[in-house]
């Protein structure tokens, strides 16, 4: 189960573009359906915790030229990276010469991009 989302960066090209980073507490958890909704001019995603219910883990504020282009689509693009606690985090013991060393390969960062339609 997702424990917390970070909104990284929101952006607004041809479209509005959510940079998020979202962590997890099992690396087996597939189970990570988002959804956002637009009221006024805030931004909120929630993920589903039980049947039916939801909750808001991570809101923001679009700027008027990102809600113009948000309420045109009604769609926002994210791109989400996943981090799983206990698996991904900073590296207290580093080898000197990273290329030689046994710490030579980095964990996998699951990334996605996805279309999540407006509610």
């Amino acid at each position: 189960m997702v424990t917390s989302i970070d909104i990284k960066k929101v952006s607004s090209r041809d479209k509005v573009v959510i940079d998020l980073d979202v962590w997890m507490d099992n690396p087996d958890d597939y189970d990570f359906s988002p959804r956002v909704s637009l009221v006024d001019n805030l931004l909120s995603l929630s993920v589903e915790v039980e049947s039916n219910e939801f909750e808001v883990l991570a809101s923001a504020e679009l700027d008027d030229e990102a809600l113009q282009l948000a309420e045109r689509d009604r769609v926002v693009e994210a791109r989400i990276k996943f981090s799983v606690h206990g698996m991904h985090g900073t590296l207290t013991h580093k080898t000197p010469n990273p290329r030689t060393g046994p710490n030579a390969k980095k964990l996998a960062e699951p990334r996605w991009k996805i279309m999540l339609p407006l509610q």
